[in-house]
């Protein structure tokens, strides 16, 4: 089940892509977690350590672990400051999970950091809009505006969706346990074909 093809799950804040994950994991499916991943590697990896001294300073680590104020503080100093620092991690987490030897992948900028090369389709996590703001607020405490911020920072869903090759519709009527067996079943057939 799930087959021999590498899948990326992705989906806008608020989509619901950590709970498909579950209904993936449910299935004995495991799957990588980006997130997870970099925060892991950013505290255990010594390469990943020196590597964002050099950029930010040596106080981008307090001890052992990552001084997050400090790293936020940069990246929100520019762009050119995010590319750098994604420059660094992301290689690292696409590496670690090419040697994790699972085949299914979550990360929310699936797209924007180049992790679709590392995969054969991509799945896309979708729900309307207004879903999305109220699960954010509710999961967050934050307010519509820091929500819609939020989102204004990430491609916009329509354009994830085309770039993908399947999709998951999480708008709280649609079933999502006969979509992922749905999905299984045709990723099944897929791998026969490439």
């Amino acid at each position: 089940m799930g087959g021999t093809l590498k899948i990326g799950i992705t989906g806008g804040i608020g989509s619901g892509k950590s709970y498909v994950c579950r209904l993936l994991n449910e299935r004995g499916l495991q799957v990588y977690d980006c997130d997870r991943a970099a925060k892991r590697l950013m505290h255990e990896s010594e390469a990943l350590r020196q590597a964002l001294i050099r950029l930010i300073g040596t106080d981008a680590y307090q001890g052992n672990a990552l001084n997050k104020p400090v790293v936020a503080a940069f990246m929100m100093q520019s762009e050119a400051n995010t590319l750098a620092v994604n420059a660094i991690v992301h290689p690292a987490v696409f590496r670690d999970f090419e040697q994790s030897g699972l085949r299914w992948v979550e990360s929310a900028i699936i797209f924007e950091s180049g992790l679709w090369r590392y995969v054969d389709r991509v799945l896309c996590v979708t729900a309307p809009q207004e879903e999305r703001i109220r699960r954010v607020m509710a999961r967050d405490g934050i307010s519509r505006e820091k929500t819609l911020e939020w989102m204004g920072k990430q491609m916009a869903q329509e354009e994830v969706l085309a770039r993908s090759d399947y999709e998951i519709v999480n708008d709280g009527q649609a079933d999502l346990q006969s979509q992922v067996d749905r999905l299984l079943a045709r990723i099944d057939e897929e791998q026969y074909i490439i």
